[in-house]
């Protein structure tokens, strides 16, 4: 068993549904990264239009994002990694009921792949005493889809997430950097082919030509990033939002994909009952220390007790106004 094999069956064994390899090389032709060119212009030509919104921290050395070099002096693979969090339950749509996108009706998923990947660190320096790792999960200045897509996990699809022909849009990533050699694998092959769906399907119009989302039209952006004092999701917009108080899955449910998918046995991605079916009404009194507590290990905390509010209110909002638009017309009397 080779290196790369040995370090794959420990990721396997640790509970990744996916693991691959990319090898980096000292730059791609016609770009001063080792990221595909074609990857590479996609990141800066979508800065340049202004769709990160207020997330100015990915605009910050863009170069430094699409090269793994500037995060790991001397880092030359990157052992990509996916875990399914796909389940079988259905929301509750009840009326009064808000909607949570899937991949936070468990625990934080941050905090379960990293447990995940320190193992697997570790594991590798047992291997390789010499080796440098960094490992991240959303966290640090990494391209992860692209380069999970380098690795073979998938590829990157018409709404921008990544696909997997095996496990759908359902895989959240993590990723180890090291100085190690490592044998890479091929490429993901994009299978998109001509289809539209998820295009299609995006409530706000943010997925703007194939690969490119606007995130500042983005439902998971305007319920989960745009945050901070006085942060308000535009009026033409909001009634756009349904009862979604937490991220959105349209673009995700839609894809072909997805058919076959499998639920995982990962008992942190299973969801509560509060997750399923959050009452709007309840959770519009709740308290800082109450938000705090209730989710405690959730990815909800994310937008902070002040948007979760927000993203509520504007639930019950358009709650209420669609009650009121189906209210059948009082009927003349005399």
């Amino acid at each position: 068993m080779t290196f790369s094999e040995e370090i794959k069956r420990e990721a396997r064994r640790l509970g990744f549904s996916a693991v691959g390899i990319s090898r980096i090389a000292e730059r791609e032709e016609g770009t001063d990264t080792p990221l595909p060119r074609f990857l590479h212009a996609r990141l800066l030509e979508w800065l340049r239009r202004g769709y990160h919104g207020t997330m100015d921290w990915m605009a910050r050395v863009p170069d430094r994002r699409a090269d793994p070099r500037r995060a790991l002096a001397g880092c030359r693979s990157v052992i990509s990694v996916g875990m399914n969090y796909y389940t079988s339950h259905q929301a509750d749509e009840q009326p009064g009921h808000g909607r949570i996108a899937r991949y936070a009706w468990g625990e934080d998923y941050h905090e379960v792949l990293m447990r995940r990947l320190a193992q697997l660190e570790a594991r590798i320096k047992t291997l390789a005493p010499q080796a440098q790792t960094r490992s991240y999960v959303d966290t640090g200045p990494i391209m992860e889809k692209a380069w999970a897509q380098q690795a073979g996990l998938g590829w990157i699809g018409k709404h921008s997430n990544l696909v997997s022909d095996q496990y759908g849009s359902w895989l959240l990533l993590g990723e180890i950097l090291t100085t190690l050699d490592l044998d890479p694998d091929e490429p993901g092959t994009d299978l998109c082919g001509s289809c539209t769906l998820c295009i299609k399907a995006c409530p706000t119009g943010a997925i703007t030509e194939p690969y490119v989302v606007d995130a500042r039209k983005c439902i998971s952006y305007l319920t989960i990033e745009l945050r901070g004092p006085g942060a308000e999701i535009p009026d033409e917009l909001t009634p756009k939002l349904g009862n979604r108080i937490f991220g959105c899955d349209d673009c995700l449910d839609v894809c072909p994909y997805n058919v076959n998918a499998s639920p995982t046995a990962e008992p942190a991605f299973q969801p509560s009952p509060l997750t399923l079916a959050p009452t709007l009404e309840a959770l519009a009194n709740i308290s800082e220390r109450e938000f705090t507590a209730t989710f405690r290990r959730s990815p909800i905390r994310r937008p902070k007790h002040t948007g979760f509010l927000r993203n509520v209110r504007t639930a019950i909002r358009n709650l209420r106004l669609s009650a009121s638009s189906h209210h059948p017309p009082a009927v003349p009397t005399g």
